[in-house]
């Protein structure tokens, strides 16, 4: 099996002072847009739209089909929200979008995506692969959903959030995901 890389740069606004890392896109033929979360089966755009707007459609397009990408982009912009995945590679064990067959090939640098947010002190991983995978190359103890802990790396120190997967695979409402993101989401000044 042939491995695949990373096919989109890291989203980091200058103003970040949060840094969301899911586990890798899905596969293209899967993607809404050319942006992170690009899933219409994943929840995370719902997510967001629901804790900023109280609408969790608020980043679909007008005819539902897609998220809006220019809407989503601006948002993350203004609010300091930085985008990327903990893997930069990986191998795709079965023809799917799931996690559970994904075998990570290269890990994230996550001391360079720091360095380019000097101002990013909360980390946020979005589900099992994504938390295991951090939680590896720091060190840190695997944690629960909403677990957080403490820890220094690039001469910061950061805290590490597990939030529950925005994957519709993952079998809980949106309202139910969005409570663990809104701890998080106000501590950092999100919302």
């Amino acid at each position: 099996m042939e491995s695949e890389r990373h096919p989109l740069r890291p989203f980091l606004p200058e103003n970040a002072r949060l840094l969301m890392l899911g586990s890798f896109p899905p596969q293209r033929k899967r993607w809404s847009m050319e942006f992170f979360y690009p899933n219409l089966q994943n929840d995370m755009w719902r997510i967001v739209g629901l804790l900023a707007t109280g609408d969790k459609t608020h980043f679909l397009t007008a005819d539902g089909r897609r998220f809006d990408r220019p809407r989503i982009e601006a948002f993350c912009r203004e609010r300091g929200i930085a985008l990327y995945d903990t893997a930069e590679e990986v191998i795709r064990l079965k023809d799917n979008a799931s996690d559970n067959f994904l075998q990570v090939v290269r890990e994230v640098d996550l001391g360079a995506l720091l360095g380019a947010i000097p101002a990013c002190r909360t980390i946020v991983t979005t589900g099992q692969k994504a938390t295991d995978t951090l939680c590896r190359t720091t060190g840190c103890d695997e944690l629960p959903v909403g677990g957080r802990v403490t820890f220094r790396l690039a001469g910061r120190e950061l805290t590490l959030w597990r939030m529950p997967s925005s994957s519709r695979a993952y079998p809980r409402s949106v309202e139910w995901k969005a409570a663990y993101y809104r701890q998080v989401f106000t501590e950092a000044g999100i919302i």
